[in-house]
């Protein structure tokens, strides 16, 4: 017995997470963590050649 109370608050947390507008400002997120001023679609994967110089060191 006891879990009640515990439950209810767990449902009422649950519910205010599904339910709140989360509006997250991505560029101010960016600054924050220090990313690099390109997008992540502009960044390119590496080529062929510089995969095998990177293995060879």
């Amino acid at each position: 017995m006891g879990r009640g109370r515990a439950k209810a608050k767990q449902t009422k947390v649950a519910r205010q997470l599904k339910y709140t507008n989360h509006h997250i400002d991505y560029d101010r997120l960016r600054e924050e963590l220090g990313a690099d001023s390109r997008g992540a679609e502009e960044i390119s994967p590496p080529s062929a050649s510089e995969q095998e110089s990177e293995r060879a060191q």
